[in-house]
């Protein structure tokens, strides 16, 4: 690809995640989201705002290309590619949006990481919407084939952020109920929220705790036919001891012939397409964070202390992420 090829892909890019973010902080993402098309009347009402700024800014997304003039007056229906286009705009947002704090104060976190990783954090909202966009397409669809596979009545997702995969899962699973954990106020309320809008919040049950808990208070996950942790274990696995007991937990309250299924990352991937972004997910994490995500036969042996037998290990579209099956 030349420079100009470059430059050009990188100028769309970063248009389409400026423009998401705004859809996304005015409500409009589940109309940008759906195949049908939609109204300016609903674009004011979703976001609350006047005509002459909801066409305003109907007319920018439309001259962005990522949104099309319908066949009837008032109406407009997004672009084809929409799902590629916010897939890929989630890798923008999740670095320099979701880790802004990390990288304005780089200088202080290096010089005094001690003091600077508990002054700067990040915005949990922020971090659960990109990481959506990222996870719709690479990581929640093999992780939704997985799980949809087992029809479990029983689903809980530990550090589910703002309910995406949870949600999705719900209306795939008409007779299932499903508990989202996370340690983040603002993720759980618009899990919360989302939840409501998509018309399954009367079967998922909302947690604000940690995934740590769990060590002492198994209740969450008590007879769950399928337990998820997506991009959350890594968090606790530079205590050996705690993730131990957090996999135990998960191994001893599953129902009977349920599993673990764990998303998330490996350090430093050189796959094909893997190297930048696992490179620049692996030194946010220990740097900023003081996380130290374990290897892929560090995940493996760590399954195999919490008593699972059987565990299984796939590469997923996201640029350094696995998925870990583990079943006794």
């Amino acid at each position: 690809m030349s420079w100009t090829e470059h430059r050009d892909t990188a100028a769309d890019l970063a248009a389409y995640a400026a423009f998401l973010e705004i859809a996304e902080g005015l409500g409009l993402s589940s109309l940008l989201d759906r195949d049908e098309a939609f109204t300016l009347d609903e674009v004011m009402s979703a976001a609350r705002l006047a005509e002459p700024a909801a066409a305003e800014f109907l007319k920018a997304l439309v001259a962005a290309g990522l949104v099309q003039e319908g066949a009837e007056e008032r109406q407009f229906a997004p672009c084809a590619d929409m799902a590629a286009k916010r897939y890929a705009a989630g890798y923008l947002s999740w670095s320099l949006d979701a880790n802004r704090p990390y990288i304005d104060h780089a200088p202080e976190i290096l010089r005094d990481p001690d003091t600077a990783r508990g002054q700067y954090r990040r915005d949990g909202r922020r971090v659960a919407v990109s990481s959506r966009w990222i996870g719709s397409q690479g990581f929640y669809p093999g992780v939704i084939e997985e799980i949809v596979s087992r029809k479990p009545r029983r689903i809980v997702d530990l550090g589910a952020g703002a309910g995406g995969l949870l949600i999705h899962l719900l209306g795939s699973l008409p007779d299932s109920t499903a508990l989202a954990l996370d340690l983040s106020e603002a993720a759980c309320d618009e899990a919360r929220r989302a939840a409501e809008e998509a018309g399954v919040g009367d079967r998922l049950e909302i947690a604000h705790r940690s995934v740590e808990s769990l060590v002492d208070d198994a209740s969450p996950v008590r007879g769950a036919d399928v337990v998820h942790a997506g991009f959350v274990m890594h968090d606790v696995s530079s205590t050996p001891d705690v993730l131990d007991g957090v996999l135990r937990a998960c191994r001893t309250s599953l129902a009977d012939g349920g599993c673990l299924v764990v998303t998330d990352a490996v350090p430093y991937a050189s796959g094909e397409g893997e190297r930048s972004f696992s490179a620049l997910f692996t030194y946010l994490h220990a740097g900023s964070m003081d996380v130290r995500l374990p290897a892929e036969d560090e995940w493996t042996e760590a399954f195999r202390r919490a008593g699972f037998s059987d565990v299984r290990c796939t590469r997923l579209p996201m640029p350094g992420s696995r998925v870990f099956v583990a079943r006794a």
